[in-house]
């Protein structure tokens, strides 16, 4: 199945209608021959003086305050535009990061006590003990990002190791593991390739069979049964796969072709895709993060089905 040149154009006008500037200069650095440099403009919006970002980055909750969780979603869209080491975004990044105390060997806080000061997903919510149910998301993967953005005998990249083996150590002995826990150490492993023979002498265990106990993670996390798809938060396929070289493609057989044909079919008349998630509070402001979040699937789902040949 093929997206077709009308429904792109349709796409297209709708990010140009309804998109954040952000999302919009993401799409447009990815298909419409746009620069890095409106992307990153887009993206200093966000960022605080203390080099973290906040103000509602992340759609599902609005804490203007520097957040990791938050600072985590910029490194993930530097990381997509292959920004420089030297962006001064990215210097003030890895200082906040460096200068954050962790609350857990390996953990910077993934949600934070302001985060009920305004609008959120009730997920966002801080409680007492909150972290044991984030574990390390986003840390092992902000743990990754400050190891390949910085000098490799800096306190930074020494932060990142130290983060990068408590996580390894927390991964595997685990049975089983969240969707976006999972998603964080898949993006930490892709980080660390360059960094495999350093890797293999700090860290406890070889990168290779770190991976190979994600792929494991990621294969049991996943719905095998496509009759269920789109009837709730499921985890898909296409949750972890993004082009077709990745090794879960072999294993999982036709379910990547099912779920490439569910995200075509779920597009709605104006080319993108409502969500599957509500706050279930805060009706006004979900409505406005409902469609931010169509501006970030669109630009997501489009680039994975881009790498599979469906444009």
């Amino acid at each position: 199945m093929n997206i077709s040149k009308e429904t792109f154009q349709k796409t297209d006008a709708w990010m140009r209608r309804n998109a954040r500037p952000l999302e919009l200069a993401r799409w447009e650095y990815h298909f419409k021959g746009g620069s890095k440099e409106n992307v990153l403009d887009s993206l200093s919006a966000f960022q605080n003086e203390d080099g973290g970002f906040g103000h509602g980055l992340e759609p599902d909750f609005w804490n203007p305050h520097s957040t990791p969780m938050a600072t985590w979603a910029a490194g993930q869209i530097l990381i997509e535009v292959d920004a420089h080491p030297n962006e001064k975004l990215i210097q003030a990044l890895t200082q906040y990061l460096t200068n954050l105390p962790q609350i857990e060997p390996g953990m910077w806080p993934s949600v934070t006590p302001e985060n009920n000061d305004y609008p959120h997903a009730f997920w966002w919510k801080w409680q007492e003990g909150a972290q044991q149910f984030w574990q390390f998301n986003p840390s092992v993967e902000l743990a990754a990002m400050l190891i390949h953005w910085s000098p490799q005998d800096s306190k930074s990249a020494q932060i990142g190791w130290q983060t990068i083996k408590q996580a390894v150590e927390h991964l595997m002995t685990a049975p089983q593991m969240d969707t976006h826990e999972i998603q964080n150490f898949q993006q930490c492993i892709k980080l660390m390739r360059p960094f495999e023979q350093t890797f293999n002498q700090v860290i406890n265990d070889q990168l290779h069979d770190v991976s190979e106990k994600i792929i494991q993670l990621s294969e049991q996390s996943i719905d095998h049964d496509p009759t269920s798809w789109g009837e709730g938060y499921q985890t898909l396929p296409l949750n972890y796969i993004t082009h077709p070289e990745h090794p879960l493609c072999n294993r999982l057989g036709n379910l990547v072709e099912k779920n490439i044909e569910l995200y075509i079919n779920e597009m709605t008349n104006e080319g993108v895709w409502d969500i599957s998630w509500n706050w279930e509070g805060f009706d006004q402001e979900f409505a406005v993060a409902r469609r931010q979040w169509q501006g970030i699937l669109a630009v997501d789902r489009y680039k994975t089905l881009r790498n599979f040949g469906c444009l």
